[in-house]
């Protein structure tokens, strides 16, 4: 079945491939179904998401820049894949090649609502990105300061510092700690 649904899901959406044989290298096969469910996850299109669920495909394969497509759908601003994605079994807590989570690009872009329900999965609120800031630091350096009490709810360490000294509450109040110039 799942072997069938990818198949149909190739020959119904490889419309790049219409007037071209179609292609039977696996590699190439599975590089343009991750395409397509990154594009759907992008796109917000619930419904080709719903057929990669159906057929079993990993929720939490990486593109090149390690974003799953619950990262690409907070990001954009998806709610509903969002939602589809956490019900389906996706990883809120996965990171991306510098350590950002779904939750912090929801923090980034705005996304008060999407950050709020990627909140209730069971991450650490204090999980850090690869220059050592939080969801909180996000939150207080973009003025997302709504979030802030909602991070101290789930847990959140507003007082827990970045290597340059920063916190979630000096950040929010603009006071912000830069590196020494070289």
């Amino acid at each position: 079945m799942r072997n069938f649904l990818f198949s149909m899901l190739a020959i119904g959406s490889l419309s790049v491939w219409a007037d071209q044989p179609m292609p039977t290298d696996p590699v190439v096969v599975q590089e343009q179904l991750q395409t397509y469910y990154f594009d759907a996850a992008r796109r917000g299109d619930v419904p080709m998401l719903e057929t990669f669920i159906e057929a079993g495909y990993s929720l939490n394969t990486q593109d090149e820049k390690g974003y799953t497509a619950l990262i690409l759908a907070a990001y954009h601003g998806h709610g509903a894949a969002v939602e589809r994605l956490l019900a389906a079994g996706a990883d809120a807590c996965t990171q991306d090649n510098r350590g950002n989570t779904a939750l912090m690009g929801a923090i980034f872009k705005g996304q008060v609502q999407i950050a709020r329900r990627l909140l209730s999965t069971d991450c650490n609120p204090d999980q850090r990105n690869g220059a050592g800031q939080t969801a909180a630091m996000y939150a207080g350096l973009f003025k997302r300061v709504e979030l802030l009490d909602a991070l101290a709810a789930k847990g959140a360490d507003l007082q827990a510092q970045d290597p340059l000294g920063n916190t979630a509450a000096n950040l929010a109040n603009g006071e912000i700690r830069m590196p020494a110039p070289r």
